[in-house]
């Protein structure tokens, strides 16, 4: 088990759990894996996309902790076995999709099929072209009753194949090893279809055959590059290798047409006011304690300029405009700091109140009616409760924001900078409300509530039942059970935790939120095609 980042009491703690972890993720199978890829004369799938890029560009990954300490019982499983990111090729963005080889032969586990539907939502929601370098065994059979049937299991990848070409995003195949079964249909649902010598393409491999049908065939024999290209034109292109396979591919990149003019508003970009590095000095390790994000965005906007709307109502959560790498773009934000409010009365910094509901909602509204992307950053406590809150219709201005962002239909990207509680997730653009990245900081929490306030429900809950039974719990007993009871929900609480089952795209670091804001508004820009906004029935 990897190191809890809730023991951390530094920032620099946090830092070097997470590289840690990074760097153990970043050698896939390990060096023996990595040696048996070379010695069949094979690139492993991050030096192919190192290949495959721009040179003296990054690539941005996407689910590096995807699978992150799951199927322990099967043996690591880094990254789900799959690498998917934006790279830039020929000056172009493009979502790259690699099957790791060096992972359980690229065998797809649950979290790998969820992993590369992800990525191809990213490219139908923004118009991002994709690539696929395939290298891939095939459905992991042990686990195959949770990878094959459902909706959303393995045929929905290539369904979105079908889909994405459908709607003229390109698509480009290389098979550079093994190519099985229903995964073979992948590369052939592409435009264009490369192949290299000594890979395979079959809906069953040669030891299958045999022991169906008794045939005796090499691989070569069964689905060779030659037979493929020369005998059933299955594929476009037969090449050598992968390097002459990774040249190929940019070449057909650079003959894509142009993609379409950015819809959004963007001028020349300006640095923030502050060093981003300084979000370290402002954000402090425990979320919990008040911080102002106002001085986060010096770190994060041109110029570090934040035009408030309605800055004097509703103050626990922040609404404005602001420009980042020059895009214009709207902002809301909880404020965790305790704001002082007319009748002598404060209100609780990261909880959303009625009056801050309504502001957001108000204010989402008119950045789809001035077709302004939407940025969001959670660290929300929920909603007000109590009869107070009640009285003053909590329920429906909170409906009223919940309808506003689920009926957006400009860009959203959201950062989970700290808690995502509740309610408060749902409103404020969590997963289940489609934003076309979301993003994790290392002191995100994803709950129904806090662990403490968890595990003391959960444990009167407890209390109660074994009282109507006749039973009592002695006093020791009962703080062993709340401190078990919290310890399995602290660590359902990491970052890591969340990035593993594909709660967030990834867990970015505070001073590299810029960065990955501004690629993603890049890539939200290539899709011009905005739908019409409505928003249904809204309680008044």
């Amino acid at each position: 088990m990897s190191k809890a980042l809730e023991g951390c009491e530094s920032w620099d703690q946090v830092l070097d759990v997470l590289r840690t972890d990074e760097e153990k993720i970043l050698q896939g199978g390990g060096a023996e894996a990595t040696e048996r890829q070379h010695q069949k004369k094979r690139l492993t799938a991050r030096e192919r996309i190192q290949k495959l890029i721009d040179p003296g560009s990054r690539f941005f990954e996407l689910g590096l902790f995807r699978a992150f300490e799951m199927y322990q019982e099967w043996g690591r499983v880094p990254a789900a076995g799959v690498i998917t990111g934006v790279g830039r090729i020929e000056g172009r963005h493009f979502m790259v999709i690699a099957n790791d080889a060096t992972v359980k032969a690229g065998a797809f586990f649950p979290a790998t099929v969820k992993k590369v539907l992800r990525a191809q939502q990213i490219s139908m929601e923004n118009r991002l072209p994709l690539i696929y370098l395939v290298d891939s065994a095939g459905v992991f059979l042990p686990l195959q009753d949770e990878i094959f049937p459902d909706q959303d299991d393995f045929g929905r990848i290539f369904r979105n194949n079908a889909r994405i070409s459908a709607q003229g995003i390109p698509q480009i195949a290389a098979i550079m090893g093994p190519c099985v079964a229903g995964g073979a249909y992948l590369p052939i649902m592409c435009d264009k279809v490369l192949m290299t010598e000594g890979s395979g393409l079959y809906i069953a491999g040669p030891s299958l055959v045999k022991a169906a049908i008794g045939q005796d065939l090499t691989n070569d024999d069964l689905g060779g590059a030659d037979l493929h290209a020369s005998r059933r034109g299955t594929i476009d292109l037969g090449v050598e290798n992968d390097s002459t396979c990774l040249t190929r591919i940019r070449s057909l990149v650079g003959d894509l047409a142009e993609p379409p003019p950015a819809r959004f508003k963007r001028k020349k970009a300006r640095p923030p006011l502050r060093d981003p590095d300084e979000i370290y000095k402002i954000m402090p390790r425990d979320p919990s304690q008040e911080y102002d994000v106002l001085e986060i965005f010096q770190c994060l906007f041109d110029q570090g300029e934040f035009t408030q709307y309605k800055a004097d109502y509703g103050r626990t959560l922040l609404c404005g405009y602001a420009r980042l790498d020059g895009w214009s773009v709207g902002v809301v934000a909880n404020r965790k700091v305790h704001v002082k409010v007319p009748g002598e009365r404060y209100e609780v910094g990261g909880v959303i109140y009625t009056e801050s509901a309504n502001k957001a909602a108000r204010f989402v509204m008119d950045c789809n009616q001035s077709q302004i992307p939407l940025i969001f950053f959670q660290d929300v406590n929920g909603f007000m409760v109590g009869r107070e809150a009640e009285v003053s219709g909590i329920i429906k201005a909170g409906a009223k924001l919940v309808n506003a962002v689920a009926n957006s239909v400009v860009p959203k990207i959201t950062v989970i900078v700290g808690g995502s509680y509740g309610a408060g997730n749902y409103a404020l653009c969590g997963k289940a409300y489609d934003p076309r990245f979301i993003f994790g900081w290392p002191t995100c929490r994803y709950a129904v509530m806090g662990g403490e306030q968890a595990a003391r429900t959960m444990l009167d809950l407890k209390i109660r039942q074994l009282a109507k039974l006749g039973e009592e719990i002695p006093e020791e007993t009962r703080l062993q059970l709340f401190s078990s009871i919290e310890a399995t929900y602290t660590e359902q609480l990491d970052p890591r935790y969340a990035a593993a089952r594909g709660w967030v795209d990834g867990i970015i670091l505070p001073h590299e939120t810029r960065e990955a804001l501004a690629l993603s508004l890049e890539v939200a820009a290539l899709n011009p095609h905005l739908g019409e906004f409505r928003t249904g029935v809204l309680q008044t």
